[in-house]
């Protein structure tokens, strides 16, 4: 069983001009990523437009990019839809598929208490034979995953990860105080949270993140598991020399910025679909400067997949 380690990039879907997946632009990403050390990939996670997607679109993202990135780089894809049945149907057509894992959310606008939450996920989780990583984000689904819900999904074989995405660091330390050898945690890389620096420390297994769509090798350094003071020393470097890349990668609604300065390094990334707006043009060139600054365009730009 994959235990998700280290930099694990929520990857966006890309578009072309007429608002249809980019499958070519797909794997694209997928090099850009095998060529530059991110060590796996969440398909049709938050940052990858899901709930923009119909379902044809989803299975056909999974069947194709799946099949592509099979012996390149493991990947769990989001399958999370309204309804328990729902999503069992679509986490068994992505096992189909070949995915590595799953990554399942609480569903949006249903607000479930939490022992409704561990019955939902401990269904999924053995309607197949996969590892599945739970995502906590209750800023967009409305509901928090407990910790005390985590550490019970922990006891279930296929429950590997839990990706944390909320501003309590007590409960990472639940999690990893009573869990911490049964199930791998990772955080997200909002700054506003500011957990990757807590989650290493707390004996942490590294970040499911946005910002390795533009700076892979650096989130591959920094979301390394701490066992040398030199590793902390890595991460808090890096943190800090690319915390204000992180901030205005989160300046509008995920993943607007994150397309935006994926489409500034000349990488395939489009448009996000509606109502999702288009990146202000001046913050556009705010990030286009600072991504100039940080040497992130001269290092990852058009010519990064040729020069690798």
């Amino acid at each position: 069983m994959i235990r998700p380690t280290g930099s694990w990039v929520a990857l966006i879907t890309p578009f072309t001009a007429d608002n249809r997946i980019d499958f070519e632009g797909f794997k694209t990403l997928v090099d850009f990523h095998v060529a530059h050390g991110t060590g796996g990939l969440l398909l049709c996670g938050s940052t990858g437009e899901p709930t923009l997607l119909t379902m044809n679109e989803k299975q056909e993202i999974f069947d194709r990019v799946l099949a592509y990135t099979r012996g390149k780089v493991p990947v769990f894809v989001g399958t999370t839809c309204n309804t328990t049945a729902e999503t069992v149907a679509q986490s068994r057509y992505a096992e189909k598929a070949g995915a590595d894992g799953l990554l399942l959310v609480v569903p949006s606008y249903v607000r479930p208490p939490q022992d409704a939450l561990y019955e939902h996920f401990k269904t999924v989780a053995e309607a197949v034979g996969i590892p599945v990583a739970i995502y906590n984000n209750p800023t967009r689904v409305g509901v928090n995953i407990d910790a005390q819900t985590i550490i019970r999904l922990a006891e279930i074989p296929n429950v590997v990860a839990d990706k944390e995405a909320m501003p309590n660091i007590s409960q990472l330390d639940a999690i990893m105080r009573v869990a911490g050898d049964h199930i791998n945690l990772l955080c997200c890389d909002y700054p506003g949270y500011g957990l990757i620096l807590p989650t290493l420390a707390l004996g942490g297994h590294g970040t499911a993140n946005v910002s390795g769509n533009v700076i892979p090798e650096e989130m591959a350094a920094l979301s390394k598991p701490w066992q040398t003071i030199e590793d902390m020393q890595r991460t808090r470097h890096l943190y800090f020399k690319y915390l204000p890349l992180l901030k205005a990668l989160y300046s509008v609604s995920n993943p607007v910025p994150v397309k935006a300065a994926v489409g500034l390094l000349g990488l395939p990334a489009g448009r996000c679909r509606r109502p999702l707006p288009e990146m202000d043009p001046d913050k556009l060139e705010q990030l286009r400067r600072l991504m100039t600054e940080l040497g992130v365009i001269d290092k990852y730009g058009s010519r990064s997949l040729t020069d690798a």
